[in-house]
């Protein structure tokens, strides 16, 4: 896959790679240079606020939490106050 240098070394990455690695306008690119050539590394970033949820605990607590739902594991409640009954338990 290619892509052209233009004015003032600006660089269109292809369509199909931006989607691939899910960047969108604006975002921040790493780039450095190896052995090989050029590596284009995206850089997201993280509200400061926000970046809790993206700790490696949360989101191992998300990934089991997502998996006993799918494995039917758990309760559901209809309402807050049904909730609140049932910790009160």
């Amino acid at each position: 896959m290619d892509a052209v240098i233009r004015g003032k070394g600006a660089l269109t990455i292809p369509a199909e790679v931006r989607r691939a690695v899910h960047l969108e306008e604006g975002d921040l690119v790493e780039v450095e240079i190896v052995e090989e050539g050029i590596l284009l590394r995206p850089r997201k970033v993280i509200d400061a606020t926000q970046a809790w949820f993206w700790t490696r605990a949360w989101q191992d607590s998300i990934r089991r939490s997502v998996e006993q739902v799918e494995a039917g594991e758990g309760e559901r409640f209809e309402s807050g106050e049904e909730f609140l009954a049932a910790l009160e338990e």
